[in-house]
């Protein structure tokens, strides 16, 4: 987990999964529809993994290939606290 996970998570929010499209609309129009904020992150380089120690042990072969088209997405219900920084 990196620092900017573990500070989400103080602030509320939930690490669900990671995804890409058409998946990832399909998530976030579900969790809306059910009364979650959503709040998505791009994928920790690899450098930013092994120098904040990421405790990510899974497979990261299909991610390697075009990190930029997948996002972490995390939830927390609408009636938490907003916090200006999300």
């Amino acid at each position: 987990m990196t620092e900017k996970e573990k500070t989400l998570i103080e602030k509320g929010w939930e690490r669900r999964f990671i995804a890409c499209e058409q998946r990832l609309s399909e998530v976030i129009e579900m969790y809306r529809e059910i009364g979650f904020e959503i709040h998505l992150e791009p994928l920790p380089s690899k450098e930013e993994m092994d120098s904040e120690m990421c405790e990510q042990t899974e497979c990261t072969a299909c991610f390697d290939l075009d990190r930029e088209r997948y996002r972490i997405i995390f939830t927390r219900p609408k009636n938490e606290p907003i916090d200006d920084g999300q």
